[in-house]
Parts: structure tokens; C-alpha cells; sequence
């Protein structure tokens, strides 16, 4: 368990807020801007405007969660698919020492600060199911040229110091976030149901394999709220939990908190269709979509379980809950097979 386990939130808050604080004298061009803190989940993100109304997106990472050449590792895979591929992504800026990424210590605890571009745009409305399912089409086109980039680069990033999201480290005995054992509402016969969905998650993957077709660099965590629209344009941020992981995976982390929504099968259409447009997927492959979305869902109920933000207070106990048809689904699924 790591320091900041043992602040409370509004010390916690204060400690981003002074690492922000520093985090904008390593800019002269920024000397008297503003900055404020416009969202608080894995890290603390800040609005940063200058005199002259420029505006910029300044990270101040979580503690414990990444070293810094896992920071420039994620930076200069966002530098590569500027400069290759037309995805729009936001850019990192470096400081007045030409570094990008900055250590700030307080109270013991070390800080990393990055700015990046800012990106115009509004995040996709989940309860706007018409232009969400287009949506999904452009995502699915998207997504697909970044798995084309990293299966074409694939020597270059095989070595990169990102981690890796196997079933390992997102469901199993080493989670990089929480056990979804410990999960909020989760009832010893609901530990029980959910196990065995598990333990067949497990088998499939192992059965399923990681050719560099199906397994390499990915942003995995591509829901709505990482995704910035503008017209027909869909723009991608938040690269931080970005790693080695299935690419289907990609798919999944795409309708996180929306799983249990009745146009999901429709969102996986629309996505498949955009995809299809840039790399075609086996029917194995497309087999494997529910596996992954319900791996998925279990991550996210120890996302939870183990945070304390706006959005784990709006879902709550009740997205556990919400995930029981889900299980059993897959789980009935499963059996006929």
C-alpha cells in the first residue's frame, strides 16, 4: 500500500494542487496563467490558460502508478502516431530544460507533471443512442489504424517500459488496480457466480494466445470519456493506462460503464463495421468480444471498489449489481458451448 493510501482526499487534492502549482514554473511561457482542476480520477487534471487565452492540458500523474520512463514511453508512442498515422491525439509540450516530464516531491511523495495540447470537443452522450452507435463506427476505424500502427511498428515497441494488461494483471492473482474479489456488493454467492465466469475468461484467453495480430501496444482505456467529438471527428486523450494487452481489449475498455445498455450489441456492430475498414478480424476473434467486455466489467467493479472519485460514487454498488446478468449471460453462454 503506498503513501497517498493514507491521505485523506482533501490532503490528497492539496498535494496535486501544489505539484501543479510547480509543475507551471518549469514554463516561462506560462508565468501568470491559470490552472484549474477540471477532473480527479487515476490523476489530477488542470485547464491551464495563458494571458493571451491559450489553453493547455497539464497532468499531474498519481503517485506510485508510473515511473518516469513509463511516462516518456507513453509520450513518445503519442510523438509516433502523430508523426505516422491521422489520428488526432493530444500532443505533449516539453519545458524551458527541453524534458517533458517533471518530478515534483512533496511530503515524501513524488509527483510527475506533463502538458499536453489542448484538444477542442465533447465527450460521446451515452444517452444519445443514435449519434453514439455512428459514433462507434468512426471509433471502430480509429482503433483499428492504431492496432495497424503498433502491429507495423511492433520491433520498435516490443521494448518500451509500458505495462502490460493480461488476465494477470487486470483479473487474476496480480491486478494492477484492485482485486474485483473486494469489489462493492460483492455477496459470497455473487463471489462465487462471478469466479466461475473467471476461471472460463482464464481458459479462453490462454486458448486465444498472443500473436502480435491480436497482442501489442494498445491505449486500453478508450471509453467515452477519453474521447473528445467534434462534427464527424473523433479525437482520442488519456493515454496513461496505455500498455501491452489484447487489442480486442480495446473494444472493451470502449463501452466501459455501458455494458448492461441494451444498444450494446448495436455499439459492437457500428464498431466492427469502422474497424473492418482498416483490419479485418477472424470469426474466433469476434467470438472473443463478450470474453473480453466481461473481463472488462470485472476490472472496473475493483476500479470501484478501490477508488475514491466522482464517478466511483455515482456507480457505486449498484454497477456490481447491474453486472449480474451480464455474468449469468456469459455464464449460460458458456455452459451450451
Amino acid at each position: 500500500m503506498g503513501q497517498m493510501d493514507f491521505l485523506d482526499l482533501e490532503a490528497v487534492l492539496s498535494n496535486f494542487h501544489q505539484a501543479a502549482h510547480d509543475a507551471l514554473k518549469e514554463f516561462s511561457c506560462l508565468a501568470g496563467a491559470s490552472c484549474k482542476m477540471i477532473d480527479y480520477s487515476e490523476n489530477s487534471t488542470y485547464l491551464v490558460e495563458d494571458g493571451q487565452g491559450k489553453k493547455y492540458i497539464l497532468r499531474i500523474s498519481r503517485p506510485n502508478y508510473h515511473k518516469k520512463e513509463e511516462i516518456e514511453a507513453e509520450i513518445a508512442w503519442l510523438n509516433s502516431l502523430h508523426e505516422q498515422s491521422p489520428i488526432d491525439v493530444s500532443l505533449p509540450i516539453r519545458a524551458d530544460d527541453g524534458d517533458y516530464v517533471h518530478a515534483h516531491k512533496l511530503n515524501d511523495i513524488i509527483y510527475y507533471s506533463t502538458l499536453f495540447t489542448f484538444l477542442e470537443g465533447n465527450a460521446p452522450d451515452e444517452n444519445n443512442e443514435e449519434d453514439l452507435i455512428q459514433q462507434f463506427e468512426t471509433l471502430g476505424t480509429i482503433t483499428a489504424m492504431f492496432h495497424k500502427h503498433t502491429i507495423e511498428q511492433h520491433d520498435y515497441y516490443k521494448d518500451f517500459k509500458r505495462m502490460t494488461w493480461d488476465y494477470d494483471t487486470i483479473v487474476g492473482n496480480s491486478p494492477k488496480w484492485a482485486r474485483w474479489q473486494d469489489g462493492l456488493g460483492m455477496t459470497p454467492s455473487r463471489l462465487a457466480l462471478y469466479e466461475e465466469a473467471s476461471l472460463i475468461i482464464k481458459k479462453k484467453l490462454e486458448a486465444f494466445g498472443k500473436s502480435k495480430t491480436r497482442f501489442g501496444l494498445i491505449h486500453s482505456d478508450l471509453r467515452l470519456a477519453n474521447l473528445l467529438t467534434c462534427g464527424d471527428e473523433i479525437k482520442v486523450i488519456d493515454f496513461d493506462d496505455c500498455g501491452f494487452g489484447w487489442f480486442l481489449y480495446d473494444l472493451a475498455t470502449s463501452v466501459s460503464f455501458i455494458e448492461h445498455m441494451p444498444y450494446l450489441d448495436d455499439l459492437i456492430a457500428s464498431w466492427l463495421k469502422g474497424y473492418s475498414k482498416i483490419r479485418i478480424l477472424t470469426d474466433e476473434e469476434i467470438e472473443m468480444i463478450p470474453t473480453f467486455i466481461l473481463m472488462r466489467r470485472l476490472q472496473l467493479i475493483s476500479w470501484i471498489g478501490s477508488r475514491d472519485n466522482e464517478t466511483t460514487r455515482l456507480l457505486g454498488e449498484n454497477y456490481t449489481v447491474q453486472s449480474d446478468a451480464l455474468v449469468n449471460a456469459y455464464l449460460e453462454k458458456s455452459r451450451v458451448l
